[in-house]
């Protein structure tokens, strides 16, 4: 094996929230929407002729890409789609990012890009937050080979401005930037609009949260026609058939049905508000979240103390021991009910 094992590729993989299978957990840790899939994904699943799938599927998933155009009001040569907007992030890197000069990103950010960057060789900075966690626009005012960042931010649930933003695709105009909307629609202002403005510009999001597929795993890009004939020449150079027939149509459903994705996304955000007045009562702090999630810590008890004492009452929320922000919690917004039986627990371990 010693012969062997020179040839193996060294990597440290990226990490995923925990999947715990307890009957009665309570489950904030993963950033999922605690509502079902629209009631249309279900008439799909119903009525899915399984004899389709002796057929490989559209190689173009064009159902769903025109749906996602449609939606958003653009052509469909400005649409690409992947299996959860990690495929497609993970194509935008090998697609966009190969310049050998290093590309940059926040130093408190998505876990997944540095283990992307380390799997396809590219080499990479990153960016520190300043102490309100926002992206100081200046540090991406550089020579690079290209930027990348989620808006609202990951674990933060920080808002950048769409100002901002624009300053720092305008300065990076001879190079990819790319945001990373997987938390936009819980109130945050999307990069969308600049898309047709300028031609360096990729906004990414998915149906993960707010469209709540998680399990069927669906993302899409949205950018100029040239970007997206890249991507798609990446994809069929590595896997023409990414999505499969049955995803295709309920994703194309489930973006159909906007006054039930209204009506979830505007649930959540109350009960997000309602939870910060009640984390803040019993002494959390946290900056103003626009995600589906809130970023916390106590200001007398450490993180990892309440993250150890929830989790034994199988009240499950992620941890990161990570410098800078290993004081805090980051908190799924579940059910009002998940909501208050975690108040309800924090109420009587904080009076302890």
């Amino acid at each position: 094996m010693s012969e062997l094992n020179i040839n193996f590729r060294d990597i440290e993989p990226y990490v995923p929230g925990e999947q715990p299978q307890y009957p009665d957990k309570i489950k904030l840790n993963t950033n999922e929407n605690p509502y079902p899939p629209s009631p249309q994904v279900k008439k799909v699943l119903d009525s899915f002729n399984t004899d389709d799938l002796k057929l490989y599927p559209d190689p173009n998933a064009s159902e769903l890409v025109e749906a996602i155009a449609d939606y958003y009001a653009v052509d469909k040569k400005n649409v690409f789609v992947g299996v959860g907007s990690d495929d497609v992030l993970a194509m935008c890197f090998m697609a966009f990012f190969n310049s050998g000069r290093p590309i940059i990103f926040p130093d408190i950010t998505y876990s997944f890009y540095p283990v992307w960057a380390n799997l396809f060789g590219v080499k990479y900075e990153t960016k520190p937050l300043d102490d309100n966690f926002q992206i100081v626009k200046e540090d991406y005012f550089c020579e690079n080979g290209g930027v990348i960042f989620p808006n609202p931010n990951a674990p933060t649930g920080v808002e950048l401005s769409l100002d901002v933003i624009e300053e720092i695709v305008r300065y990076n105009s001879d190079r990819v930037v790319i945001v990373d909307e997987a938390y936009v629609d819980f109130g945050a202002k999307s990069a969308l609009p600049l898309i047709q403005k300028y031609k360096n510009l990729v906004v990414v999001q998915t149906f993960s949260k707010s469209r709540s597929l998680a399990g069927l795993r669906i993302g899409f890009a949205i950018a100029n026609e040239e970007l997206i004939s890249v991507l798609n020449a990446v994809k069929n150079s590595y896997n023409s058939y990414t999505m499969n027939s049955l995803t295709i149509k309920a994703g194309a459903a489930a973006i159909a049905d906007d006054s039930y994705f209204k009506q979830t996304t505007d649930k959540i955000v109350e009960t997000r508000e309602n939870a910060k007045i009640q984390l803040s009562k019993l002494g959390f702090e946290f900056n103003d979240s626009k995600s589906n999630f809130i970023f916390a810590r106590h200001k007398s008890v450490k993180a990892v103390d309440i993250f150890n004492a929830l989790r034994e009452k199988h009240i499950f929320v992620r941890y990161f021991n990570q410098s800078r922000i290993d004081n805090y919690l980051r908190i799924t917004i579940g059910t009002d009910e998940e909501m208050q039986a975690l108040i309800d627990f924090l109420t009587d371990y904080l009076s302890d």
